[in-house]
C-alpha cells in the first residue's frame, strides 16, 4: 500500500503527487515502464503491432496537434491548487467571465480543442448539477443562475473549436466518496449530465487522484462503468488519461520521449484483452508554475523559447499538446497570457508557413511495384491522403528532394501516413553539401509527425533515409522549413 502526503496549496507538491497517484491508480506504469526497457519485440508481435492503427477519431484527434486546458474553478478564488471540498460556494464569483474571450484567445492561439475543468477533486461543479448542492447554483455568479459549462459550450460552437470536459473522479466534498457502489453511481449520473446536455463533446478527460472518503474507505472507481456511460452518451469521444483513447504521455512539463510509440501493450485496466492498442501521447503542460490562476505569477508565464522547445518535444514527437491557460478571478485569460499565446502563435506561423520541398522533384530507391500512386513524389503532394512506400519485403529506403536552387533551412518534417498504422524504428535526413552527403538529423520513431531543428543548412538537394521498420515504410510527408533568426535550438 502506498500512502502520499502532500499540501494542496503547493502547486509542485500536488503535481508531483497526482503524478505518483494517477500512475499507481491508472496501472499505467508498468505499461510505461514496460515500453522504456525497449525489449526487443518478437516477430509475433511486430507482426501485431503493426497490424494496429487509430480509430478515425482518434486520427482526427491527432491532426488538431495543439489543443488547450482551462484549469477554472474555486481554486482560482482560494489560491491553491487543491481544494479540501470544504469551500463556500459564495466564494466564486468571477465578475467580469467571458467564455468568448477564453475562445478567441485559444483559437488565435491554433488550439483546436478547449478542455475545461468542470468539476477538480475539492467536488465544487461549474455547471448546477441536480446532484449535489456544491455547485455554481449557490454562488453568488449571475445571481445562482449560472452554468460555466453551459457558456464554455456555447462559446466553443459558435467560435469553431471543439468541447472537452475534465471531470474528476474523486470528490473531497461527496459525502458518499468512499463507499464505492454509491459513489459511482452519484459520479455516473453527473457524467450523464455533462455528456447529454452540452451537446457535442469531442475530449473525456480523467486523471486518477483517489483517496480515502469521510468513513475512511478507499474509492474503487468502476473505470469500465464510466467508460460505458461515454459511450452511450457521446459515441465520438475520446477517453484520455486514465481511458482506452489517449494515454498520458507520464509527466506534466509537455515532453514526450525521443522514442514515442503510438501502438502500445494493452492495459489491464482500460482494454482488457487485448495485447497491442493504438493508444497516442497527450503532453499535459500549464503556461504558468501552477495549474491554477495565481496573481504571485503573473510574471511567471512560461517564456517564448520554452514554449517553443515544449512544442518540438510534443508536436514533434508524434503527440498532442495539452497546453493549460488558467483564467483569472475575473474570468478571464490575464493579458501576459494572451501576449505569450500570441508570440508562439506568430513565430510558428513564420516557421511553417513556406514548405521548401512542397512540389519538388522526388525519386526514392524502391516504389512498390513501381506504381506511381506510392512513388516519391507523393511524400511532397501536400495530400495526407497519399503516401510513399517500399515493396511488401523492403523495410529500408530512401526518397530524394531536388530542391532545384540552393535553398536554406534549419526545420525538417517527416510524417508517416498513420491512419494504416506507425511503423518507422529509425531514420536519417541528410542535406548535398559540397558535393556530398551531409547528416542534419536523425531519429528513432516518426509516427504522426517528427520534426527536427538544426543550424542552418544551404543545400540544393535532401535526402531521407529510412533505416529500420517494423514493415514496409509508409511516409505521408516530408518538409523543410526556416525558423526566424531569433528562434534557435
Amino acid at each position: 500500500m502506498v500512502r502520499l502526503t502532500f499540501r494542496p496549496n503547493d502547486a509542485r507538491s500536488a503535481a508531483r503527487a497526482l503524478m505518483i497517484v494517477l500512475a499507481i491508480a491508472s496501472s499505467a506504469a508498468p505499461v510505461r515502464a514496460a515500453a522504456e526497457k525497449k525489449a526487443p519485440m518478437s516477430e509475433a508481435d511486430v507482426r501485431l503491432a503493426v497490424q494496429v492503427v487509430p480509430t478515425p477519431q482518434q486520427l482526427a484527434w491527432q491532426e488538431m496537434e495543439f489543443i488547450g486546458f482551462l484549469c477554472f474553478g474555486m481554486n482560482t478564488y482560494t489560491d491553491r491548487e487543491w481544494g479540501d471540498g470544504k469551500e463556500d460556494p459564495k466564494l466564486f464569483n468571477p465578475t467580469a467571465f467571458d467564455a468568448r474571450q477564453w475562445v478567441r484567445v485559444f483559437k488565435d492561439a491554433g488550439m483546436k480543442l478547449m478542455l475545461l475543468t468542470a468539476k477538480h477533486h475539492g467536488g465544487f461543479c461549474l455547471w448546477p448539477s441536480k446532484y449535489t448542492e456544491h455547485s455554481v447554483k449557490r454562488s453568488p455568479w449571475r445571481g445562482g443562475k449560472g452554468d460555466v459549462v453551459r457558456e464554455v459550450a456555447d462559446a466553443c460552437r459558435a467560435g469553431g473549436i471543439k468541447l472537452g470536459i475534465y471531470l474528476s473522479p474523486w470528490d473531497r466534498n461527496h459525502p458518499s466518496y468512499g463507499n464505492s457502489p454509491v459513489y459511482n453511481e452519484y459520479f455516473k449520473n453527473q457524467l450523464r449530465e455533462l455528456l447529454t446536455n452540452y451537446g457535442e463533446v469531442a475530449e473525456v478527460w480523467f486523471d486518477g487522484a483517489c483517496g480515502e472518503g469521510p468513513n475512511g474507505k478507499k474509492q474503487v472507481y468502476d473505470w469500465q462503468g464510466y467508460f460505458s456511460v461515454v459511450r452511450k452518451c457521446q459515441p465520438n469521444a475520446l477517453i484520455a488519461i486514465c481511458g482506452p483513447d489517449i494515454r498520458w504521455v507520464g509527466n506534466e512539463s509537455g515532453v514526450a520521449r525521443e522514442t514515442e510509440w503510438s501502438v502500445q501493450p494493452g492495459n489491464p485496466v482500460f482494454h482488457p484483452g487485448k495485447k497491442f492498442v493504438w493508444w497516442p501521447a497527450e503532453c499535459d503542460v500549464s503556461i504558468r508554475p501552477g495549474w491554477y490562476y495565481h496573481a504571485k505569477e503573473d510574471a511567471k508565464v512560461k517564456t517564448l523559447d520554452h514554449l517553443l522547445d515544449i512544442y518540438y518535444k510534443s508536436v514533434g514527437r508524434n503527440s498532442v499538446l495539452l497546453l493549460n491557460v488558467p483564467p483569472d478571478r475575473r474570468g478571464l485569460i490575464h493579458d501576459n497570457d494572451v501576449k505569450r499565446l500570441r508570440e508562439l502563435r506568430s513565430v510558428l506561423d513564420a516557421t511553417f508557413k513556406v514548405d521548401l520541398a512542397r512540389g519538388k522533384p522526388a525519386r526514392a530507391g524502391s516504389v512498390r511495384g513501381n506504381d506511381a500512386r506510392l512513388g516519391a513524389d507523393k511524400a511532397v503532394d501536400g495530400d495526407k491522403a497519399t503516401y510513399w512506400t517500399t515493396d511488401d519485403d523492403v523495410t529500408t529506403g530512401w526518397v530524394e528532394i531536388d530542391l532545384g536552387e540552393p535553398a536554406t533551412f534549419n526545420r525538417s518534417m517527416v510524417m508517416e501516413h498513420v491512419a494504416l498504422g506507425q511503423r518507422v524504428e529509425q531514420y536519417a535526413v541528410d542535406a548535398w553539401v559540397d558535393g556530398d552527403w551531409k547528416p542534419i538529423a536523425h531519429g528513432t520513431t516518426i509516427g504522426y509527425k517528427k520534426l527536427d531543428r538544426f543550424d542552418d543548412v544551404t543545400a540544393s538537394r535532401i535526402r531521407v533515409r529510412i533505416l529500420k521498420s517494423r514493415a514496409s515504410p509508409m511516409i505521408q510527408a516530408i518538409g523543410l522549413y526556416r525558423a526566424p533568426a531569433s528562434q534557435g535550438k
